[in-house]
């Protein structure tokens, strides 16, 4: 390239640098607001139990079980919540899941037995279903591939803040509330951890845009801009009929890679608080404390990894690297059980690995899938994906009724996460490095 054709290519560059980080600053905050929910509602049970499990008799297998039937009901509305929300437009239907979703949460207030928990987990995970893929549909709407391994990260990053300010938050309200009307601790964590879900539901009806056309916060120049850069960005896509999402056999090999991811994601956050009460923590309060710690590195993490991958453009290393971090740091957990400050060494190497691997990953699938196919595409990675979410904590529950231990799932799940990064190996060059 010549000095004066790169001069010139330079502040048409600027000029839609500037464009996507006005776009980032409008979307991405508010998106990481409901992803913060999101999540904080979806893996509270994991402090819920701390108390509930006595309350309601639950054992470990029967805790782990009903934690997981949330992705049974996730996993059989997934593809028909995000195939709606490209009929009806993002903005409606994820208002509608997050007030859905807000409603049954608060339900778990007045959970009385076992059966009331499974139902109640179920429920929780259809009203959620179409949540996460569709806002990773919406970002293709907003963001050509080579900026999206970033924005991913910084809209997972609700992942790591939920557990950073939700743990703490959650052991506060179950020590507070404890006994005020009447009610144990868990019941008001559920209660008051559910409002902000059906308030932001009703805010998203108001602030998001279901395109970039229906923005009135950009003028038409940067629309074409926003809107060329996608262009060009998808000239080689050629899926765009829902069956193509279910037909192409690298949809199904991301399955498998997010499935193992999902693994050791589902079990971090769902036995984390009773990991590090199994190290001799007896107070809730600090319990939270503690258990924010491994989501500080992992926010750092994901981040830092999320920017170099988009820097390089790479994806293959990007991936295969975090994920065999966390099989190391939960190998190490199963070893250091016995302290409290080795194990959240080692659970922190684990989050900031497995916490990683999801961003990442998702740069994937939305490189070679488009239009309708996406929505189909990538609700069905993701539903797959998350029944990892079912087979994870009741392995966990199961294997520790059946032998009185926290190693041996530990190990188990290093080695999801050396299958996962080995089918990562697996993939074609020009998909990852897309």
């Amino acid at each position: 390239m010549s000095t004066s054709t790169a001069t010139a290519d330079t502040p048409g560059l600027d000029r839609e640098n500037a464009v996507f980080r006005k776009v980032v600053l409008r979307i991405v905050p508010f998106l990481i607001l409901c992803y913060v929910f999101s999540y904080l509602d979806r893996v509270n049970v994991g402090f819920a139990k701390l108390q509930m499990s006595d309350d309601l008799g639950l054992s470990e297998a029967a805790y782990g079980l009903g934690a997981g039937l949330f992705f049974i009901g996730y996993f059989l509305f997934e593809v028909p919540s995000n195939l709606m929300l490209q009929r009806v437009g993002a903005r409606t239907w994820i208002a509608r899941i997050m007030i859905t979703w807000g409603l049954v949460s608060a339900a778990f207030t007045f959970v009385t037995n076992e059966t009331m928990f499974y139902v109640l987990r179920f429920l929780l995970g259809a009203a959620e279903a179409g949540f996460y893929p569709g806002v990773i549909l919406y970002c293709t709407y907003w963001f050509p591939s080579h900026r999206r391994a970033r924005v991913i990260a910084m809209f997972m990053s609700a992942i790591p803040v939920a557990g950073i300010f939700g743990n703490p938050l959650s052991g506060w309200i179950m020590d507070t509330f404890d006994g005020t009307n009447g009610w144990q601790g868990w019941q008001w964590m559920f209660l008051l951890e559910a409002i902000p879900a059906l308030l932001i539901g009703v805010a998203t009806l108001f602030y998001l845009d279901n395109g970039v056309r229906s923005a009135k916060w950009l003028s038409d120049e940067e629309k074409d801009i926003v809107e060329a850069a996608i262009a060009k960005d998808t000239a080689h896509q050629t899926h765009g009929k829902v069956r193509d999402g279910f037909r192409d056999p690298k949809v199904w090999l991301m399955c498998l890679i997010y499935f193992c991811f999902v693994m050791g994601q589902y079990a971090l956050t769902f036995w984390l608080p009773t990991f590090v009460k199994s190290t001799g923590i007896e107070d809730n309060f600090t319990i939270g404390v503690l258990s924010a710690v491994p989501f500080v590195a992992a926010l750092v993490a994901m981040n830092l990894f999320g920017r170099s991958a988009d820097k390089r453009r790479e994806r293959r290393w990007h991936l295969v690297v975090p994920s065999l971090m966390g099989a190391v740091g939960f190998s190490l957990a199963a070893g250091w059980s016995g302290s409290t400050a080795l194990s959240l060494i080692a659970l922190s190497f684990a989050a900031a690995g497995v916490l990683t691997c999801a961003p990442l990953f998702w740069s994937l699938p939305t490189a070679f899938l488009s239009g309708t196919a996406a929505a189909a595409g990538l609700a069905v990675i993701n539903s797959v994906g998350n029944l990892a979410g079912f087979v994870s904590p009741y392995m966990i529950g199961a294997l520790k009724d059946a032998t009185g231990s926290t190693s041996i799932p530990m190990y188990v799940l290093a080695l999801s996460l050396v299958v996962g990064a080995a089918a990562v190996l697996a993939t074609k060059k020009e998909v990852v490095n897309r």
